[in-house]
């Protein structure tokens, strides 16, 4: 297969993200003389702008770096903890038995801002008027705005128009929808960064104080009191009712991001490490184990077919075991013993059966899906115009082509990775916060994220709704090592679907594929054989979805094996973005998918 694009390759710097400005950005403060951390947060602070549909101020990040001689990747935690009056009764007191996917109700406290702040702080060398500059700059200024921003702006207008009006006037200037290309700016945006930069400054010349001024800011001044005041009022919410937020300026004060440590299992020479079973990032690594003395041929139905019958496991072990709330027996679900009593459930057909495992024999924990009450998804709210569950606010992220398509424009996530001339390499997922899942707050110009619908009001369980928890989060950065140096970052937006996408590109890679371009370019599968992250939580037992360029003969194979098979359009399922070092060559090389045709790399 001849890729779409050139591998990058050079030993200053790659960039690689879902959008191109945000590569350029990034590119930029490499070029200025920054390292991988500064590129990070200028081009997500970029990306919180530029893809609003994808990600924004008010969401999440985790992401996971590697400097020259660390012998494991650390893992930034930029996930948001569940406030601390989201109680399951507060859900029952208005008729749920789900935590909606839209409004206020879901509201986790935002963690991505803050975690940019830290991650600059701790690790990076430019200011923050240096790395936030561009990125006010877009705002003020104007960018060309994405179709796939339109779509989604196109399919909530009315509820814009009829319940939210910050997001009407910001999204719809002059009540008209805008087009793609047009030159599109949130002036009010801008101006919150603008007065974060100016309070931080006002700490001094210093650039760590301007940096603790600015992170003080967030969470205990003018913008924890806006989030405060905004949640108090009474809002059109997901349920159909007026009614107040959950969040408070308490919430932003008490809660701060995190490091720690990652996990990692071996495979093909590599080490694959990923953040811990508070998000669902092992679920890639118990794939791996049990994929171990595989062969992998990324389009043949027999790799295929035992890469989607190992995700089936694994899956449904993150459903009965990770999450926040409960005791992980992560060390169990990793081992080598485990993964080969597991293996032998993969036979020569499909599986439609939903089969968590009993690590060290304690009994699987999951939820009650029959007990929940189907009026939850059928909810007279979710019948207004451009708020059926096909549309924005209620879908399942990327669960359809990325390209515009009325009727799927679900928030997603973006993705950004940066290897830099120094020895140092990231990988970074921003989401939530988007455009068309919570009002836009008037004060601040963005909205609240909604990632607490990924917790269960059934309590007891590894991702119960607990105040103070984080919800399990579907981002999942990866950094692989070889021969105990940092070798390869990805990532990939998607949902579920993140580790799903990121294993078939990396098992390429460790099968022997040198060229990371061709290794993203091949055709995408991934399975909905499990609960879902999102809200209404469905799940699809045996499905596969499949892009029709894998061909008739493998589509018609994997169908006689028993899959029940969903055909796609080519270059419509899934987006990876990478970024490598060969320890022996010196030369850095990068891929972005051109699915989506955002994503660009950029790199000398």
């Amino acid at each position: 297969m001849i890729p779409s694009r050139p591998q990058l390759m050079g030993d200053f710097g790659m960039a690689t993200s879902s959008h191109w400005i945000s590569s350029a950005v990034a590119m930029g403060m490499l070029e200025s003389g920054g390292n991988a951390f500064d590129a990070v947060v200028a081009g997500v602070f970029a990306l919180q702008v530029i893809e609003p549909q994808q990600s924004g101020p008010g969401g999440d990040i985790v992401a996971m770096f590697a400097r020259a001689g660390d012998d494991v990747p650390t893992v930034l935690c930029g996930q948001g903890v569940a406030p601390a009056r989201a109680v399951p009764s507060a859900f029952a007191a208005l008729g749920l038995d789900l935590i909606p996917g839209s409004g206020l109700l879901p509201a986790s406290v935002p963690g991505a801002t803050p975690a940019l702040l830290t991650l600059l702080r701790d690790h990076g060398t430019f200011s923050l008027r240096q790395v936030l500059e561009p990125t006010i700059e877009l705002a003020a200024g104007g960018y060309p705005l994405g179709e796939q921003a339109i779509v989604t702006i196109r399919s909530m207008a009315e509820v814009f128009e009829k319940y939210w009006p910050a997001s009407y006037s910001t999204y719809l200037p002059g009540g008209s929808i805008p087009r793609a290309g047009d030159r599109f700016v949130n002036r009010q945006l801008a101006e919150t960064y603008r007065r974060l930069l100016a309070e931080a400054e006002a700490a001094g010349a210093d650039r760590d104080s301007q940096l603790d001024a600015a992170l003080l800011t967030w969470g205990h001044g003018f913008i924890a009191e806006a989030v405060h005041e905004f949640s108090a009022e009474t809002h059109r919410d997901a349920n159909g009712t007026e009614h107040r937020g959950l969040i408070s300026a308490d919430d932003l004060a008490s809660w701060a991001p995190s490091y720690e440590s990652a996990l990692g299992v071996e495979s093909g020479g590599y080490t694959v490490y990923k953040a811990g079973p508070w998000s669902q990032g092992p679920v890639m690594l118990q794939q791996l184990a049990l994929l171990e003395g595989t062969g992998f041929d990324p389009v043949d139905p027999a790799s295929v077919h035992a890469v989607i019958e190992a995700a089936k496991l694994a899956f449904a072990d993150r459903e009965a075991w990770y999450g926040d709330s409960g005791d992980t027996p992560i060390e169990a679900l990793l081992s080598a013993g485990y993964a080969d009593e597991r293996r032998k459930l993969i036979t020569e057909s499909a599986s439609h059966e939903f089969r968590p495992g009993s690590p060290s024999g304690r009994t699987p924990l999951m939820p009650d899906l029959d007990r929940l009450d189907p009026a939850n998804s059928t909810h007279a709210a979710f019948a207004e115009p451009n708020l059926a569950l096909s549309n924005a606010a209620f879908a399942e992220p990327n669960l359809a082509a990325p390209g515009p398509k009325p009727g799927a424009t679900a928030g997603d996530t973006v993705s950004i990775n940066v290897i830099d001339r120094f020895g140092n390499m990231i990988s970074a997922l921003p989401s939530g916060g988007w455009l068309q899942s919570s009002p836009i707050i008037p004060k601040l110009g963005f909205a609240l994220g909604t990632r607490m619908q990924m917790m269960w009001l059934e309590q007891g369980l590894p991702s119960s709704l607990v105040p103070g928890k984080r919800p399990r989060t579907t981002l999942s950065p990866t950094i692989a090592f070889r021969d105990g140096a940092p070798a390869m970052v990805l990532g990939s937006p998607g949902g579920d679907q993140q580790n799903q996408w990121q294993l078939a590109f990396l098992l390429a890679v460790l099968h022997g594929e040198r060229n990371l371009q061709r290794a993203i370019e091949y055709p995408k599968f991934h399975i909905r054989h499990f609960p879902a992250s999102f809200y209404p939580r469905r799940q699809t037992l045996g499905q596969v979805l499949v892009e029709e360029s894998f061909g008739a003969d493998v589509i018609a194979d994997l169908k006689a094996r028993g899959h029940d098979v969903t055909v796609s359009p080519a270059w419509s399922l899934g987006r990876i973005f990478a970024a490598q070092r060969d320890r022996e060559t010196g030369f850095l090389t990068a891929g972005a998918d051109p699915r989506g045709g955002l994503g660009y790399a950029l790199g000398r």
